[in-house]
Protein backbone atom coordinates (compact mmCIF):
# COMPACT_ATOMS: atom_id res chain seq x y z
CA UNK A 1 0.00 0.00 0.00
CA UNK A 2 1.20 3.52 -0.84
CA UNK A 3 0.26 6.31 1.56
CA UNK A 4 0.77 10.06 1.29
CA UNK A 5 0.76 12.09 4.50
CA UNK A 6 0.46 15.81 3.76
CA UNK A 7 1.28 18.14 6.65
CA UNK A 8 0.85 21.85 7.24
CA UNK A 9 4.20 23.38 8.17
CA UNK A 10 2.94 26.58 9.81
CA UNK A 11 3.40 26.49 13.57
CA UNK A 12 4.67 23.59 15.64
CA UNK A 13 1.43 21.76 16.35
CA UNK A 14 1.00 19.99 13.02
CA UNK A 15 4.60 18.79 12.91
CA UNK A 16 4.53 17.70 16.56
CA UNK A 17 1.42 15.59 15.94
CA UNK A 18 2.92 14.20 12.74
CA UNK A 19 5.95 12.91 14.64
CA UNK A 20 3.56 10.69 16.59
CA UNK A 21 1.45 9.60 13.61
CA UNK A 22 4.17 8.88 11.00
CA UNK A 23 5.50 5.68 12.67
CA UNK A 24 1.93 4.39 12.91
CA UNK A 25 1.22 5.02 9.22
CA UNK A 26 4.49 3.35 8.23
CA UNK A 27 3.18 0.06 9.62
CA UNK A 28 0.59 -0.11 6.82
CA UNK A 29 2.82 0.38 3.80
CA UNK A 30 5.15 2.71 1.92
CA UNK A 31 4.75 6.21 3.29
CA UNK A 32 5.61 9.45 1.48
CA UNK A 33 5.60 12.72 3.41
CA UNK A 34 4.62 16.12 2.01
CA UNK A 35 5.15 19.34 3.96
CA UNK A 36 4.16 22.82 2.83
CA UNK A 37 4.48 26.14 4.59
CA UNK A 38 6.99 27.63 7.01
CA UNK A 39 7.19 28.97 10.59
CA UNK A 40 7.60 25.59 12.31
CA UNK A 41 10.46 25.25 14.79
CA UNK A 42 9.97 21.50 15.29
CA UNK A 43 11.45 19.22 12.61
CA UNK A 44 10.68 15.72 11.37
CA UNK A 45 13.25 12.97 11.72
CA UNK A 46 11.90 11.14 8.64
CA UNK A 47 12.76 12.18 5.07
CA UNK A 48 10.27 14.51 3.35
CA UNK A 49 9.57 13.59 -0.28
CA UNK A 50 7.69 16.78 -1.18
CA UNK A 51 8.75 20.10 0.38
CA UNK A 52 6.40 22.73 -1.05
CA UNK A 53 5.92 26.44 -0.49
CA UNK A 54 2.17 26.31 0.13
CA UNK A 55 0.49 29.10 2.09
CA UNK A 56 1.70 30.20 5.53
CA UNK A 57 0.51 32.72 8.07
CA UNK A 58 3.47 34.75 9.32
CA UNK A 59 3.49 35.45 13.05
CA UNK A 60 3.70 39.11 13.96
CA UNK A 61 5.22 40.64 17.10
CA UNK A 62 2.17 42.44 18.49
CA UNK A 63 -0.17 39.54 19.15
CA UNK A 64 -1.51 38.73 15.70
CA UNK A 65 -0.81 37.67 12.16
CA UNK A 66 1.55 39.91 10.18
CA UNK A 67 -0.74 40.45 7.20
CA UNK A 68 1.85 42.23 5.08
CA UNK A 69 4.51 39.53 5.46
CA UNK A 70 1.86 36.86 4.98
CA UNK A 71 0.78 38.51 1.73
CA UNK A 72 4.41 38.80 0.58
CA UNK A 73 5.02 35.11 1.26
CA UNK A 74 2.08 34.00 -0.88
CA UNK A 75 2.85 32.87 -4.41
CA UNK A 76 -0.29 31.88 -6.31
CA UNK A 77 1.64 30.98 -9.46
CA UNK A 78 3.85 28.57 -7.53
CA UNK A 79 0.86 27.15 -5.65
CA UNK A 80 -0.98 26.45 -8.91
CA UNK A 81 2.14 24.91 -10.46
CA UNK A 82 2.78 22.65 -7.45
CA UNK A 83 -0.87 21.62 -7.37
CA UNK A 84 -0.87 20.61 -11.06
CA UNK A 85 2.47 18.79 -10.90
CA UNK A 86 1.55 16.71 -7.85
CA UNK A 87 0.53 13.29 -9.17
CA UNK A 88 -1.58 11.40 -6.66
CA UNK A 89 -3.35 8.58 -8.55
CA UNK A 90 -0.87 5.89 -7.38
CA UNK A 91 -1.61 6.40 -3.69
CA UNK A 92 -4.02 4.06 -1.92
CA UNK A 93 -4.57 6.52 0.91
CA UNK A 94 -4.01 10.27 1.17
CA UNK A 95 -4.06 11.73 4.68
CA UNK A 96 -4.20 15.49 5.02
CA UNK A 97 -3.34 17.60 8.07
CA UNK A 98 -4.68 20.99 6.90
CA UNK A 99 -2.27 21.04 3.94
CA UNK A 100 -3.67 23.02 0.98
CA UNK A 101 -1.59 21.95 -2.05
CA UNK A 102 -2.41 18.24 -1.86
CA UNK A 103 -6.02 18.93 -0.84
CA UNK A 104 -6.66 21.05 -3.93
CA UNK A 105 -4.65 18.65 -6.11
CA UNK A 106 -6.97 15.84 -4.95
CA UNK A 107 -9.97 17.98 -5.78
CA UNK A 108 -8.54 18.75 -9.24
CA UNK A 109 -7.77 15.08 -9.95
CA UNK A 110 -11.02 13.70 -8.52
CA UNK A 111 -9.23 11.72 -5.79
CA UNK A 112 -10.66 11.25 -2.31
CA UNK A 113 -8.58 12.14 0.73
CA UNK A 114 -9.21 12.25 4.46
CA UNK A 115 -8.36 15.10 6.78
CA UNK A 116 -6.78 14.11 10.08
CA UNK A 117 -6.39 17.36 11.96
CA UNK A 118 -7.64 19.70 14.63
CA UNK A 119 -9.18 21.86 11.91
CA UNK A 120 -11.31 18.91 10.73
CA UNK A 121 -13.22 19.12 14.03
CA UNK A 122 -14.71 22.43 12.89
CA UNK A 123 -16.80 20.56 10.33
CA UNK A 124 -19.09 19.85 13.28
CA UNK A 125 -21.56 22.53 14.33
CA UNK A 126 -21.28 21.17 17.88
CA UNK A 127 -17.76 22.56 18.33
CA UNK A 128 -17.76 25.73 20.49
CA UNK A 129 -17.02 28.95 18.62
CA UNK A 130 -17.69 32.64 19.19
CA UNK A 131 -20.64 34.18 17.39
CA UNK A 132 -18.65 36.57 15.26
CA UNK A 133 -18.32 37.29 11.57
CA UNK A 134 -14.72 36.56 10.69
CA UNK A 135 -12.94 36.08 7.39
CA UNK A 136 -11.10 33.25 9.11
CA UNK A 137 -14.25 31.12 8.91
CA UNK A 138 -13.95 31.12 5.14
CA UNK A 139 -10.27 30.17 5.27
CA UNK A 140 -10.99 27.37 7.75
CA UNK A 141 -13.66 25.93 5.43
CA UNK A 142 -11.86 26.23 2.09
CA UNK A 143 -8.13 26.28 2.87
CA UNK A 144 -7.65 22.50 2.56
CA UNK A 145 -10.91 20.89 1.38
CA UNK A 146 -11.32 17.11 1.83
CA UNK A 147 -14.21 14.66 1.56
CA UNK A 148 -13.72 12.80 4.85
CA UNK A 149 -12.89 14.19 8.28
CA UNK A 150 -11.31 12.94 11.50
CA UNK A 151 -10.90 15.73 14.01
CA UNK A 152 -9.19 16.38 17.33
CA UNK A 153 -10.37 18.76 20.05
CA UNK A 154 -10.33 19.29 23.81
CA UNK A 155 -13.49 17.19 24.11
CA UNK A 156 -15.38 14.66 21.97
CA UNK A 157 -17.97 17.10 20.67
CA UNK A 158 -19.07 14.78 17.82
CA UNK A 159 -18.73 11.16 16.71
CA UNK A 160 -15.78 11.90 14.38
CA UNK A 161 -13.91 14.04 16.92
CA UNK A 162 -11.29 12.61 19.30
CA UNK A 163 -9.30 14.07 22.16
CA UNK A 164 -5.79 15.45 21.41
CA UNK A 165 -2.85 13.38 20.20
CA UNK A 166 -0.41 13.74 23.08
CA UNK A 167 3.15 13.00 21.99
CA UNK A 168 4.85 9.99 23.56
CA UNK A 169 7.68 12.24 24.75
CA UNK A 170 5.11 14.29 26.70
CA UNK A 171 3.31 11.21 28.07
CA UNK A 172 6.64 9.89 29.33
CA UNK A 173 7.55 13.07 31.20
CA UNK A 174 7.43 13.16 34.98
CA UNK A 175 5.21 16.12 35.83
CA UNK A 176 6.29 18.08 38.90
CA UNK A 177 6.13 21.65 40.12
CA UNK A 178 9.39 23.57 40.57
CA UNK A 179 7.52 26.88 40.84
CA UNK A 180 8.36 28.64 37.58
CA UNK A 181 5.96 29.61 34.78
CA UNK A 182 6.56 28.70 31.15
CA UNK A 183 5.67 31.20 28.42
CA UNK A 184 5.29 30.58 24.69
CA UNK A 185 3.58 33.35 22.72
CA UNK A 186 5.05 33.20 19.20
CA UNK A 187 3.09 36.19 17.91
CA UNK A 188 4.47 38.56 20.57
CA UNK A 189 7.98 40.00 20.71
CA UNK A 190 9.92 38.91 23.80
CA UNK A 191 10.73 42.54 24.67
CA UNK A 192 7.00 43.21 25.11
CA UNK A 193 6.64 40.11 27.25
CA UNK A 194 9.59 41.02 29.48
CA UNK A 195 8.12 44.48 30.05
CA UNK A 196 4.91 42.83 31.27
CA UNK A 197 6.34 39.97 33.31
CA UNK A 198 8.94 41.92 35.32
CA UNK A 199 5.96 43.66 36.94
CA UNK A 200 5.19 40.41 38.76
CA UNK A 201 8.23 40.00 41.03
CA UNK A 202 8.84 36.86 43.02
CA UNK A 203 7.85 34.70 40.05
CA UNK A 204 10.37 33.00 37.79
CA UNK A 205 9.36 33.22 34.13
CA UNK A 206 10.86 31.03 31.41
CA UNK A 207 10.03 32.61 28.05
CA UNK A 208 10.58 30.74 24.78
CA UNK A 209 10.85 33.30 21.99
CA UNK A 210 10.36 32.85 18.26
CA UNK A 211 11.88 36.28 17.64
CA UNK A 212 15.20 36.02 19.48
CA UNK A 213 18.19 33.79 18.69
CA UNK A 214 20.14 34.50 21.90
CA UNK A 215 19.36 33.67 25.54
CA UNK A 216 19.27 36.48 28.06
CA UNK A 217 17.88 37.35 31.49
CA UNK A 218 16.19 40.52 32.72
CA UNK A 219 15.38 40.51 36.43
CA UNK A 220 13.08 37.52 37.04
CA UNK A 221 12.49 36.74 33.34
CA UNK A 222 14.64 34.24 31.45
CA UNK A 223 14.34 34.34 27.64
CA UNK A 224 15.71 31.80 25.19
CA UNK A 225 15.04 30.72 21.60
CA UNK A 226 12.48 28.00 20.97
CA UNK A 227 13.97 24.58 21.62
CA UNK A 228 11.81 21.46 21.76
CA UNK A 229 13.76 19.57 24.44
CA UNK A 230 14.20 22.61 26.70
CA UNK A 231 10.56 23.57 26.30
CA UNK A 232 9.38 20.06 27.20
CA UNK A 233 11.54 20.10 30.33
CA UNK A 234 10.27 23.54 31.29
CA UNK A 235 6.65 22.49 30.72
CA UNK A 236 7.03 19.30 32.74
CA UNK A 237 8.38 21.16 35.78
CA UNK A 238 6.41 24.42 35.64
CA UNK A 239 3.44 25.54 37.70
CA UNK A 240 1.63 26.88 34.66
CA UNK A 241 1.80 27.63 30.94
CA UNK A 242 1.02 31.05 29.46
CA UNK A 243 0.58 30.54 25.73
CA UNK A 244 -1.39 31.38 22.60
CA UNK A 245 -4.68 29.91 21.46
CA UNK A 246 -3.15 27.00 19.59
CA UNK A 247 -4.24 23.43 20.19
CA UNK A 248 -1.34 21.07 20.94
CA UNK A 249 0.45 23.32 23.44
CA UNK A 250 -2.58 23.94 25.68
CA UNK A 251 -3.59 20.27 25.34
CA UNK A 252 -0.16 19.10 26.56
CA UNK A 253 -0.29 21.49 29.52
CA UNK A 254 -3.75 20.25 30.47
CA UNK A 255 -2.61 16.63 30.13
CA UNK A 256 0.28 17.33 32.54
CA UNK A 257 -2.10 18.98 35.00
CA UNK A 258 -0.60 22.48 34.64
CA UNK A 259 -2.34 25.79 35.18
CA UNK A 260 -3.19 27.37 31.83
CA UNK A 261 -3.65 30.92 30.58
CA UNK A 262 -4.18 31.58 26.86
CA UNK A 263 -3.99 34.72 24.74
CA UNK A 264 -5.25 33.79 21.25
CA UNK A 265 -3.71 35.56 18.28
CA UNK A 266 -5.72 38.42 16.88
CA UNK A 267 -7.05 37.85 13.35
CA UNK A 268 -6.71 34.07 13.79
CA UNK A 269 -10.19 32.56 13.88
CA UNK A 270 -9.12 29.03 14.84
CA UNK A 271 -7.27 30.31 17.91
CA UNK A 272 -10.28 32.41 18.89
CA UNK A 273 -12.40 29.24 18.73
CA UNK A 274 -9.90 27.26 20.80
CA UNK A 275 -9.83 29.96 23.46
CA UNK A 276 -13.63 30.11 23.45
CA UNK A 277 -13.76 26.33 24.04
CA UNK A 278 -11.26 26.58 26.92
CA UNK A 279 -13.33 29.41 28.39
CA UNK A 280 -16.28 26.99 28.57
CA UNK A 281 -14.15 24.82 30.88
CA UNK A 282 -13.58 27.81 33.17
CA UNK A 283 -10.02 28.51 32.04
CA UNK A 284 -8.83 32.15 31.77
CA UNK A 285 -8.42 33.90 28.42
CA UNK A 286 -6.84 37.22 27.45
CA UNK A 287 -8.73 38.44 24.39
CA UNK A 288 -7.28 40.75 21.75
CA UNK A 289 -9.46 43.62 22.96
CA UNK A 290 -7.85 43.52 26.43
CA UNK A 291 -5.48 46.46 26.77
CA UNK A 292 -4.12 45.84 30.27
CA UNK A 293 -2.93 42.25 30.66
CA UNK A 294 -1.27 42.70 34.04
CA UNK A 295 -4.30 42.20 36.36
CA UNK A 296 -5.30 39.02 34.53
CA UNK A 297 -1.80 37.53 34.63
CA UNK A 298 -1.41 38.46 38.33
CA UNK A 299 -4.75 36.84 39.19
CA UNK A 300 -3.79 33.70 37.27
CA UNK A 301 -0.50 33.42 39.16
CA UNK A 302 -2.09 34.03 42.54
CA UNK A 303 -5.09 31.74 42.30
CA UNK A 304 -5.12 27.92 42.11
CA UNK A 305 -6.62 26.25 39.08
CA UNK A 306 -8.44 22.95 39.36
CA UNK A 307 -9.23 20.98 36.21
CA UNK A 308 -9.20 17.37 35.10
CA UNK A 309 -8.89 16.40 31.44
CA UNK A 310 -8.77 12.81 30.21
CA UNK A 311 -6.78 12.45 27.00
CA UNK A 312 -6.41 8.67 26.49
CA UNK A 313 -3.74 7.26 24.19
CA UNK A 314 -5.94 6.04 21.32
CA UNK A 315 -3.94 7.28 18.33
CA UNK A 316 -3.01 3.80 17.10
CA UNK A 317 -6.66 2.75 17.03
CA UNK A 318 -7.70 5.95 15.23
CA UNK A 319 -5.07 5.31 12.54
CA UNK A 320 -6.06 1.65 12.21
CA UNK A 321 -9.75 2.52 11.83
CA UNK A 322 -8.90 5.24 9.30
CA UNK A 323 -6.80 2.91 7.13
CA UNK A 324 -9.46 0.19 7.16
CA UNK A 325 -12.22 2.65 6.32
CA UNK A 326 -10.65 4.94 3.72
CA UNK A 327 -7.73 3.14 2.02
CA UNK A 328 -8.33 2.15 -1.60
CA UNK A 329 -6.99 -1.39 -2.05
Amino acid sequence: MKILYAIQGTGNGHISRAREIIPLLQKYGELDILVSGTQADVKLSQPVKYQLHGFSFIFGKKGGVDHFKTWLSMNLFRFRKDMKQLQLKDYNLIVNDFEPVSAWACKLQGIECVSLSHQAAFKSKKVPRPRTIDWGKVILSHYAPTKYHIGFHFDRYDDFIYTPVIRSEIRQLESKNLGHYTVYLPAIDDKRLVKLLVQIPGVKWQVFSKHNKESYQEQNVFVEPVNNEKFNKSLATCEGLFTGGGFEGPAEALYLGKKLLVAPMRFQFEQQCNAYALKQFGLPVIWGSTRNWLPIVKKWVEQPQNHQFNFPDETAKIIDDMVKKYARI
